[in-house]
């Protein structure tokens, strides 16, 4: 092994531990074990990174480590944009540090504690859907610590963030079903205060008013972005006197759901009814019938993520008025689940 090539990895192999418990013990963190800390110290030092990376973090006040936080692990859509980010950042020098909340604030509050306390170079974060508060960001902006947001954003602080452009894309989805002929479409959206969520449903809103359909507030369910959820909101819809023939879903999973409940019900998709989801997670094309969706871009949202955080890092800029907002714009996927007059040219 090179002298200069030794990284977090490598001694997580050598160790047969995880990068984060690698990096948490160089780091000191408290909710190591001193026997932990000291059988990583001595690997460190016998591969030769100590001497390279700690010393050289020492004297620099950087560890070249960044910490990326997110609100789920089940969601492919988050493993797919980490990718991004540990892609572009292996390659500037960096090592990631993956924290998980599993979509609740108490975790993600402690998970900036743990990062903080790894003393990361920077902080990479997409909302749980529970977060309502904003406290524990300002102590990041206190300590100086460069973060970034990317998806679910709050619009509520001045952050450099990366999102998707979820009102267009849900407009198009919609467009989408009211060209192949679904007269009724409905809307099973996610938790409208998260801003994600909020852009879906308003493009949703728009595509209606763009072709003269009135709103009709009896079939548009706010849902919990699960399968469960998908299928709970697809049987309120089905139940109703004049029911919907199609549904724009917030997310995949969503999608997912409503497409069960639709198939024990025995309703044909796409002839009877057409579903459209958004994020064209890795699942959406090995459905039957296969699902239509907007494809996020995520290895672009993490890699664009990971290149704002980098500049603020490199520039010694931890937080900044009028923060930069990179916009991707998503691509449509047509599938079977929405192609009731057929495919698209």
């Amino acid at each position: 092994m090179k002298k200069n090539s030794v990284t977090l990895n490598d001694i997580a192999k050598e160790l047969e531990m995880t990068a984060a418990t690698v990096s948490r013990a160089l780091s000191d963190h408290p909710e190591i074990s001193l026997k932990t800390k000291k059988i990583v110290q001595e690997a460190a030092q016998r591969l030769n990174y100590n001497s390279n990376r700690i010393a050289s973090s020492l004297r620099s006040g950087k560890t070249n480590v960044i910490g990326v936080l997110i609100p789920t692990a089940e969601n492919a859509f988050f493993g797919s944009v980490i990718h991004g980010i540990t892609n572009l950042a292996s390659k500037s020098g960096y090592s990631v540090l993956i924290h998980e909340c599993d979509e609740l604030y108490e975790l993600e509050v402690k998970g900036i504690q743990t990062l903080i306390g790894a003393r990361v170079d920077g902080i990479i974060v997409s909302l749980s859907r529970n977060t309502l508060k904003y406290d524990h960001f300002l102590e990041v902006k206190r300590r100086n610590i460069p973060l970034v947001f990317f998806d679910r954003v709050p619009d509520e602080i001045d952050i450099p963030s990366v999102v998707i452009d979820g009102y267009n894309g849900a407009l198009l989805a919609t467009q989408h079903l009211i060209d192949q002929g679904y007269k009724r479409i409905a809307h099973i959206s996610g938790p409208t205060y998260i801003k994600t969520f909020n852009d879906r449903y308003r493009g949703y809103l728009a595509a209606l008013e763009v072709n003269n359909i009135p709103p009709d507030q009896t079939i548009i369910y706010t849902g919990n972005i699960s399968i469960e959820s998908g299928m709970e909101g697809t049987r309120h819809l089905l139940q109703l006197k004049n029911p919907p023939d199609a549904i724009f879903a917030a997310e995949d999973f969503t999608a997912l759901g409503a497409l069960k409940e639709l198939k024990s019900n025995k309703i044909q998709v796409p002839q009877q009814f057409g579903i459209f989801g958004f994020c064209n997670d890795m699942f959406s094309e090995h459905t039957t019938p296969s699902l239509s969706t907007m494809d996020q871009q995520t290895v672009l949202m993490g890699q664009e993520a990971f290149k704002l955080l980098f500049d603020m890092v490199k520039n010694g800029v931890s937080f900044q008025a009028n923060s930069t907002r990179k916009v991707i714009e998503p691509k449509p996927v047509f599938r079977e689940s929405s192609m009731k007059t057929g495919f698209i040219s």
